[in-house]
């Protein structure tokens, strides 16, 4: 039994090759793989601090936390009951972590009297004044934007130490908003487009940007996660080097070509 629900109402899912699992509502939000790829992203170093807002269960915590030994993790979720199972996920797959129970625009001293070597999001990618609210609860305030994604970028860069970094994945229309968000706060900015199939557009998008950092804007060519321009058969048909990201808790490096094997 997690606060909130009981052992039948989760299922336990495997990430990173069965490496890693995850308990998660069988109702509600559910990761999926854009958490692993946020995760992937982070150029975290053994010894570093690590603070993810809006954790949730914890899926892209942990799965950093599993691919670099050595980091201290810190989490913040809003939501009592996802905090509880990031909690439990800590201890299940052995990854020492700090979960705080916490809305973004109150965070406890805790947590403002600290900064981080890296700060890692995944905010509700909706805005619920163009689109429908989810029935779930749970599910909504994982989804819906709340809280202004200006005040994501405001908190992250508060609480990441200097030459520190920030790293954001999100949908690709709402670049322009987080970009301007983020222009005044954080330096070093570069985007990496996450490309559906050759050919597509992007969906997403990663930002990343160094507290401090004086660096030109960098858009990159993208990474491609899928083979060929359509899904013809059953079953997954990653490139390569996604599934590596996927199954086997690889780096997403931001320098990196489109990648079509």
């Amino acid at each position: 039994m997690t606060e909130g629900w009981r052992d039948d109402q989760l299922s336990r899912d495997e990430f990173l090759g069965g490496r890693l699992r995850i308990h998660q509502p069988k109702q509600g939000y559910r990761a999926g793989i854009d958490p692993v790829l946020l995760a992937a992203s982070v150029p975290a170093r053994a010894g570093d601090t690590v603070l993810e807002l809006g954790c949730g269960v914890g899926t892209a915590l942990f799965c950093l936390g599993w691919r670099v030994n050595g980091l201290a993790l810190t989490g913040v979720e809003v939501q009592a009951n996802y905090a509880g199972l990031a909690r439990r996920n800590a201890t299940e797959n052995a990854l020492p972590a700090e979960i705080v129970t916490a809305d973004l625009a109150r965070m406890p001293d805790s947590l403002t009297r600290r900064q981080f070597t890296h700060v890692l999001a995944n905010p509700p990618y909706f805005d619920r004044n163009a689109s429908t609210p989810a029935r779930d609860g749970g599910r909504e305030l994982a989804l819906g934007e709340s809280l202004p994604l200006s005040d994501w970028v405001r908190v992250a860069a508060k609480r990441t130490a200097p030459k520190g970094t920030v790293t954001f994945i999100h949908r690709v229309e709402k670049l322009p908003e987080l970009l301007a968000a983020a222009w005044q706060q954080i330096g070093s900015l570069e985007v990496l487009p996450l490309i559906p199939r050759p050919g597509r557009a992007a969906r997403l998008v990663l930002m990343r940007g160094r507290k401090g950092g004086r660096a030109e804007f960098k858009l990159h060519p993208g990474w491609v996660l899928h083979e060929g321009k359509a899904h013809l058969s059953d079953g997954e048909n990653y490139t390569n080097a996604t599934a590596c990201v996927l199954r086997d808790g690889a780096q997403l490096p931001f320098s990196a070509a489109v990648n079509t094997t």
